[in-house]
């Protein structure tokens, strides 16, 4: 077992060294979340921007439902792609497990209701605004929709670096339907478990704190965006 002192002067220099294998798995985990973020978008934002605006008996229960599944335990969900992409599942015949293209499946899964939610909520507020003045200029149904997406662009933006950065976090369920194989399936997270448990520190540790710096990037933008914006509204009011 290495010292906490020379598994972080190693991971270091893997770091700067940026080896091969440190980039494949990197790319892989950015390959991955940034796909799931993708399709969560195309599902959550106009899904999200729909819960907003209609007057559907339908809407409390889908918001419930949105709302409990951003809860949604990641092994669970891990679990039951599983079970659709395996040879015994629905989705069997396409041989999508330990591929991936299971992994984005999964992150999908837990990313579209975070956007559906986030997206919703702003949607709503710019709704409240523009409604009136939408109703005069005949603006309805995906049209007003899809202005008020526009309208929202920047709060969405600040989604999308939020379903991310709980994207290339996760592990629980990609490790499921992955399988943390090497040069196939192997991501930052599931890396960071595996060569922990084997006792490589260094490796770990140096993904760890790529994983750590990505984190911090995403919050940093996720904060600016938000500044930025309050800042558009006080000169939109001034």
């Amino acid at each position: 077992m290495q010292s906490f002192s020379d598994a972080l002067l190693e991971a270091l220099h893997l770091i700067m060294a940026f080896d091969g294998d440190l980039q494949e798995i990197i790319l892989l985990s950015l390959k991955v979340s940034l796909c799931a973020v993708l399709i969560g978008a195309i599902i959550g934002f106009p899904l999200g921007a729909w819960l907003a605006v209609t007057r559907s008996r339908l809407r409390p229960v889908l918001v419930t439902l949105t709302s409990a599944m951003m809860g949604l335990p990641p092994v669970v969900v891990g679990l039951v792609v599983y079970l659709l992409l395996s040879n015994a599942g629905v989705l069997g015949p396409l041989q999508l497990l330990y591929t991936p293209a299971a992994m984005i499946i999964a992150q999908s899964i837990l990313v579209t209701p975070i956007l559906t939610a986030l997206t919703r909520e702003t949607i709503t507020v710019l709704h409240e605004q523009y409604a009136d003045q939408l109703t005069l200029f005949g603006v309805t149904g995906w049209r007003r929709l899809q202005t008020l997406l526009w309208e929202g662009r920047h709060g969405l933006l600040t989604a999308v670096l939020a379903g991310f950065g709980r994207a290339i976090a996760e592990v629980g369920a990609v490790i499921i339907v992955g399988g943390n194989i090497n040069h196939v399936t192997r991501v930052m997270t599931t890396t960071i478990a595996l060569e922990t448990s084997k006792g490589n520190l260094s490796l770990a540790l140096g993904l760890g704190i790529v994983l750590v710096m990505l984190a911090l990037m995403v919050n940093a933008a996720v904060l600016g965006l938000g500044s930025y914006m309050r800042r558009q509204g006080v000169s939109g009011h001034a």
